[in-house]
Protein backbone atom coordinates (compact mmCIF):
# COMPACT_ATOMS: atom_id res chain seq x y z
CA UNK A 1 0.00 0.00 0.00
CA UNK A 2 1.43 3.41 -0.81
CA UNK A 3 1.51 5.83 2.05
CA UNK A 4 -1.59 8.24 1.93
CA UNK A 5 -0.11 12.31 1.47
CA UNK A 6 -2.75 14.40 2.87
CA UNK A 7 -3.01 18.35 2.69
CA UNK A 8 -4.88 20.95 4.28
CA UNK A 9 -5.36 24.86 3.84
CA UNK A 10 -2.34 25.00 5.84
CA UNK A 11 -0.39 21.65 6.22
CA UNK A 12 0.76 18.78 4.27
CA UNK A 13 0.91 15.24 6.12
CA UNK A 14 3.47 12.97 4.51
CA UNK A 15 5.36 10.11 5.30
CA UNK A 16 8.57 10.84 7.84
CA UNK A 17 11.99 10.10 6.19
CA UNK A 18 15.75 9.93 7.75
CA UNK A 19 16.16 13.82 6.37
CA UNK A 20 13.63 14.56 9.34
CA UNK A 21 15.99 13.20 12.17
CA UNK A 22 17.06 16.98 13.18
CA UNK A 23 13.85 18.11 13.10
CA UNK A 24 11.81 15.67 15.29
CA UNK A 25 15.18 15.32 17.69
CA UNK A 26 14.47 19.29 17.72
CA UNK A 27 11.04 18.84 18.88
CA UNK A 28 11.56 15.91 21.14
CA UNK A 29 14.11 17.40 23.24
CA UNK A 30 12.00 20.07 24.48
CA UNK A 31 10.96 19.11 27.62
CA UNK A 32 7.35 21.27 27.40
CA UNK A 33 6.52 18.23 24.51
CA UNK A 34 7.42 15.19 25.89
CA UNK A 35 6.00 16.24 29.53
CA UNK A 36 3.04 13.83 29.26
CA UNK A 37 4.85 10.99 27.17
CA UNK A 38 5.55 7.78 27.85
CA UNK A 39 9.74 9.25 26.71
CA UNK A 40 12.47 11.25 28.35
CA UNK A 41 13.90 14.12 26.61
CA UNK A 42 16.04 13.17 23.36
CA UNK A 43 19.51 13.67 23.31
CA UNK A 44 20.41 11.87 19.74
CA UNK A 45 19.73 12.22 16.49
CA UNK A 46 19.67 8.51 16.83
CA UNK A 47 16.85 8.37 18.96
CA UNK A 48 14.91 10.56 16.34
CA UNK A 49 16.04 8.11 13.51
CA UNK A 50 14.60 5.03 15.73
CA UNK A 51 11.87 6.57 15.69
CA UNK A 52 11.54 7.35 12.28
CA UNK A 53 11.99 3.49 11.33
CA UNK A 54 9.87 2.64 13.89
CA UNK A 55 6.63 4.46 12.48
CA UNK A 56 7.76 3.47 9.04
CA UNK A 57 7.48 -0.22 9.79
CA UNK A 58 4.37 0.14 12.08
CA UNK A 59 2.64 0.84 8.50
CA UNK A 60 4.24 -1.54 6.42
CA UNK A 61 3.18 -4.39 8.79
CA UNK A 62 -0.06 -1.88 8.89
CA UNK A 63 -0.24 -1.68 12.93
CA UNK A 64 0.09 1.51 12.44
CA UNK A 65 0.72 5.10 10.58
CA UNK A 66 1.91 8.16 11.90
CA UNK A 67 2.21 10.89 9.37
CA UNK A 68 5.19 13.98 9.09
CA UNK A 69 3.01 17.12 10.01
CA UNK A 70 4.56 20.19 7.66
CA UNK A 71 3.46 23.73 7.01
CA UNK A 72 2.43 23.77 3.37
CA UNK A 73 4.06 26.93 2.74
CA UNK A 74 7.80 26.24 3.88
CA UNK A 75 7.91 22.18 4.57
CA UNK A 76 9.24 22.52 7.77
CA UNK A 77 8.43 19.58 10.29
CA UNK A 78 6.21 20.73 13.47
CA UNK A 79 4.89 17.46 14.29
CA UNK A 80 3.87 14.24 13.85
CA UNK A 81 0.17 12.28 14.39
CA UNK A 82 -1.22 9.61 13.19
CA UNK A 83 -3.05 5.59 14.55
CA UNK A 84 -0.55 4.33 17.08
CA UNK A 85 -2.58 1.36 16.68
CA UNK A 86 -5.42 0.14 13.96
CA UNK A 87 -7.62 -3.18 14.19
CA UNK A 88 -9.29 -4.33 11.32
CA UNK A 89 -10.90 -6.88 13.15
CA UNK A 90 -12.40 -4.35 15.94
CA UNK A 91 -12.56 -1.83 13.27
CA UNK A 92 -11.19 0.98 15.90
CA UNK A 93 -7.45 3.13 16.50
CA UNK A 94 -5.62 4.82 18.88
CA UNK A 95 -4.65 8.60 17.73
CA UNK A 96 -1.49 9.96 18.72
CA UNK A 97 0.60 12.89 18.18
CA UNK A 98 2.53 16.11 19.45
CA UNK A 99 3.21 19.16 17.93
CA UNK A 100 6.61 21.76 18.63
CA UNK A 101 6.01 23.97 21.14
CA UNK A 102 6.83 26.62 19.05
CA UNK A 103 3.34 25.79 16.91
CA UNK A 104 1.58 25.92 19.96
CA UNK A 105 -2.10 27.41 19.92
CA UNK A 106 -2.72 27.92 16.36
CA UNK A 107 -4.52 25.48 15.76
CA UNK A 108 -2.40 23.15 13.88
CA UNK A 109 -2.79 19.80 15.70
CA UNK A 110 -6.69 20.09 15.38
CA UNK A 111 -6.32 20.75 11.86
CA UNK A 112 -3.88 17.60 11.22
CA UNK A 113 -5.89 15.68 13.39
CA UNK A 114 -9.23 16.30 11.61
CA UNK A 115 -7.73 15.58 8.21
CA UNK A 116 -6.71 12.09 9.33
CA UNK A 117 -9.99 11.48 11.20
CA UNK A 118 -11.90 12.34 7.77
CA UNK A 119 -9.41 9.68 5.87
CA UNK A 120 -10.09 6.79 8.78
CA UNK A 121 -13.67 7.35 8.75
CA UNK A 122 -14.21 7.67 4.98
CA UNK A 123 -15.47 5.36 2.35
CA UNK A 124 -11.84 5.92 0.79
CA UNK A 125 -9.81 4.30 4.06
CA UNK A 126 -6.73 2.47 3.40
CA UNK A 127 -7.02 1.08 7.10
CA UNK A 128 -10.53 -0.62 5.93
CA UNK A 129 -13.21 0.53 7.84
CA UNK A 130 -12.63 1.90 11.36
CA UNK A 131 -16.00 3.39 13.29
CA UNK A 132 -14.05 4.21 16.52
CA UNK A 133 -11.53 6.02 17.39
CA UNK A 134 -9.49 6.16 20.65
CA UNK A 135 -7.37 9.09 22.49
CA UNK A 136 -5.69 8.51 25.46
CA UNK A 137 -4.07 12.04 28.13
CA UNK A 138 -2.74 11.80 30.91
CA UNK A 139 -4.12 13.88 33.80
CA UNK A 140 -3.30 16.98 32.93
CA UNK A 141 -3.17 17.69 29.71
CA UNK A 142 -5.30 20.06 29.01
CA UNK A 143 -4.35 21.34 25.45
CA UNK A 144 -4.66 17.48 24.12
CA UNK A 145 -7.92 17.50 25.92
CA UNK A 146 -9.44 20.30 24.01
CA UNK A 147 -7.85 19.18 20.89
CA UNK A 148 -9.76 16.22 21.08
CA UNK A 149 -13.17 17.88 22.85
CA UNK A 150 -13.00 20.28 19.42
CA UNK A 151 -13.00 16.95 16.99
CA UNK A 152 -15.53 15.77 19.08
CA UNK A 153 -13.79 13.16 21.08
CA UNK A 154 -16.65 12.09 24.05
CA UNK A 155 -14.55 11.78 27.75
CA UNK A 156 -15.17 8.07 28.72
CA UNK A 157 -13.60 8.12 32.15
CA UNK A 158 -10.50 7.65 33.88
CA UNK A 159 -8.60 4.73 33.60
CA UNK A 160 -6.76 4.34 37.16
CA UNK A 161 -3.02 3.44 36.85
CA UNK A 162 -2.93 2.49 33.13
CA UNK A 163 0.42 3.46 32.16
CA UNK A 164 3.53 3.46 33.57
CA UNK A 165 6.82 5.53 32.65
CA UNK A 166 9.21 7.65 33.87
CA UNK A 167 9.55 5.60 37.11
CA UNK A 168 6.19 6.15 38.40
CA UNK A 169 1.75 5.47 37.32
CA UNK A 170 0.04 7.83 35.36
CA UNK A 171 -3.98 7.86 35.50
CA UNK A 172 -4.81 8.27 31.97
CA UNK A 173 -8.52 10.00 30.34
CA UNK A 174 -9.93 7.68 27.89
CA UNK A 175 -11.70 10.24 24.76
CA UNK A 176 -14.03 7.63 22.18
CA UNK A 177 -14.78 9.13 18.91
CA UNK A 178 -17.25 7.25 16.67
CA UNK A 179 -17.62 7.51 13.03
CA UNK A 180 -21.61 8.48 13.15
CA UNK A 181 -20.32 11.43 15.71
CA UNK A 182 -17.68 12.72 13.48
CA UNK A 183 -18.56 16.42 11.62
CA UNK A 184 -15.94 17.99 10.25
CA UNK A 185 -15.07 21.28 11.48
Amino acid sequence: MQFPELETSRLILNQLSKDDGQALLNIFADDKVVKYYDIDVYTSEEQSLELIDFFNNRFIERAGIRWAIRVKDTGKLIGTCGFNSLSQKMKNAGIGYELSSNYWGLGYATEAICKIIELAFSNESPFGEIYRIQGDTMIGNLASETVLKKLGFKEEGVRRSSGFWKNEFHDLKCFGLIKPEFKEI
